[in-house]
């Protein structure tokens, strides 16, 4: 059991340490944030934020969730390309300090960051389907990165293991659910729009 705990948490940082380079290099390459959802983004942002907030306010260990901080750093590197390529490199301001102030908000009180964390699966839930409706609506996957989206479901269900041999916690293990399913759509989405563009 121990050596399994071991395996998915570190097979879970590796993977999170390399997550979102395949979508900024996408939107590098083609100097382009089409078919990148800013509000997915903005969302997925906030959500991790919470979660990383409220797994260190209870003092879970931290193996469990070391890997938010550097999900955070890369999407923050993602939110500064999407911002450049899309014209507004203006907001970036403002975002920054939404995020800075939320953080230290979180923990005013503990009803806040609970109820922040009740409220962080809906919040990461509607970061996915912010994704599938841009999707959806252009029926084009442009610069979204498919690898990127699968490595968010294999990380999904990395840590539904963790969390079962260890906090047990049901809250942090409905929202891993919740995610595992919505990553899984939104890269199958991915994949059926790349499988259109090639046939026309």
């Amino acid at each position: 059991m121990e050596a399994l705990l071991a395996l998915a948490n570190w097979s879970t940082l590796l993977v999170c340490m390399v997550i979102k380079l395949p979508q900024v290099v996408a939107v590098l390459a083609a100097r382009s944030a089409r078919g990148v959802s800013l509000e997915s983004l903005v969302l997925e942002l906030s959500g991790f934020l919470v979660f990383l907030r409220y797994q260190s306010y209870y003092n879970y260990p931290l193996e469990t969730y070391l890997e938010y901080p550097i999900l955070i750093a890369q999407d923050v590197i993602l939110l500064l390309f999407v911002l450049h390529y899309s014209g507004n490199m203006k907001q970036a301001l403002p975002y920054i300090v939404i995020f800075v102030g939320g953080w230290y908000f979180l923990t005013l009180q503990k009803w806040i960051i609970d109820l922040a964390m009740n409220l962080c699966t809906l919040i990461s839930a509607a970061s996915k389907f912010a994704q599938l409706r841009c999707l959806w609506q252009t029926r084009d996957s442009g610069q979204v990165s498919a690898l990127t989206w699968s490595m968010s479901a294999y990380t999904c269900a990395t840590r539904i293991v963790t969390t079962l041999m260890t906090t047990n916690d049901l809250m942090v293990l409905v929202r891993f659910i919740i995610m595992l399913v919505l990553n899984i759509w939104v890269t199958a989405t991915i994949l059926h729009y790349r499988k259109t563009e090639k046939t026309d």
